[in-house]
């Protein structure tokens, strides 16, 4: 009853309110073209699904380090993390998933079997052939994850932090914008950016690394075709846990690290124990009093908790 009322109010609003405003303000938001991207770090490639951003820090030479972000906040939620693993000689790839930063807007869903195609198409296209260590947070720690599994020959050492895959904690609003098709859709572009707005906001008294990291996060709904992205991942890859995934990973034995925020209400660090009781191998650390951006807000704990679990580079003469 409860969600045929929600429904039902949703019905009203598009008849009574007109019903095109959530498409129309879509609609008029700027398109990511080349002349935004004139001042972006790093370089652009042509990929099968559309442009990508990224850019690479560190010595050439250095092992590779590939980082994916996670569901809103594009690849400059890395700067911190990226600067100290290049600082200690490894060579850092981080890159924006379609949908955000300045990568582009494709349309349809965003399931793993899309952001995998994303992640080999970017290697394929850098010529990168040899292994290394893969880091991922948030909605990145299930790309990475799946990534992983699909080709574990390419992964020495998975870092999870935040990591999105073992079920996100559900809603009444998710459960409907997820679920009901249209009504999803116009749900999603109504609420979800004053939404996005007040969850940005609410963070405004934590410390960050990452600077006017707030002002570059609301930036995002600037452009064309974020908010659908968000939708159609929490509608594709978060649409389900992946157990199956983290199997695959137990049975390849590879060395995994998984840091959690202690006071995380996005990933809660319960979810700790569904990935413990996937696989009893992974490394599991707890960063106290942070929440879900860790990353930014305690920047320093999670790079102590990297580099403690790679093996470093010799030293540089």
């Amino acid at each position: 009853m409860a969600q045929a009322g929600v429904t039902a109010l949703l019905l009203i609003c598009l008849l009574c309110a007109g019903g095109g405003w959530p498409f129309y303000t879509e609609h008029r938001r700027t398109v990511m073209t080349d002349g935004h991207r004139g001042a972006a770090p790093g370089k652009f490639a042509e990929l099968s699904q559309g442009v990508t951003h990224y850019h690479f820090s560190g010595p050439v030479d250095g092992p590779l380090v590939v980082l994916v972000h996670g569901l809103t906040t594009p690849s400059f939620v890395w700067t911190p993390i990226a600067r100290a693993l290049a600082a200690r000689g490894f060579r850092v790839l981080a890159y924006d998933l379609y949908g955000r930063g300045f990568s582009d807007r494709p349309h349809g869903p965003q399931d793993k079997a899309f952001f995998l195609t994303q992640l080999d198409d970017l290697l394929a296209h850098l010529g990168i052939e040899k292994s290394f260590c893969l880091i991922g947070y948030s909605m990145g720690g299930a790309i990475a994850a799946g990534f992983a599994a699909a080709a574990p020959q390419l992964v020495e050492r998975l870092i999870l932090i935040a990591p999105a895959g073992m079920g996100l904690p559900d809603s009444r609003t998710l459960s409907f914008i997820r679920d009901r098709g249209f009504l999803g859709v116009w749900a999603m572009l109504a609420l979800y950016p004053r939404q996005f707005r007040q969850g940005i906001r609410a963070e405004a008294g934590q410390p960050s690394a990452v600077p006017d990291i707030a002002e570059l996060q609301l930036g995002q709904l600037d452009y064309r075709g974020f908010v659908p992205a968000v939708l159609a991942s929490l509608r594709g890859i978060l649409a389900r846990p992946l157990e199956g995934e983290h199997l695959a990973l137990k049975n390849e034995a590879l060395p995994i690290l998984a840091i959690w925020g202690e006071d995380d209400d996005v990933i809660p660090a319960s979810a700790m124990g569904t990935l413990a009781a996937w696989n009893r191998a992974v490394r599991h650390e707890v960063i106290a009093d942070a929440a879900h951006g860790l990353p930014y807000t305690h920047s320093a704990q999670v790079i102590d908790h990297i580099t403690r679990f790679l093996p470093l580079p010799p030293p540089r003469d």
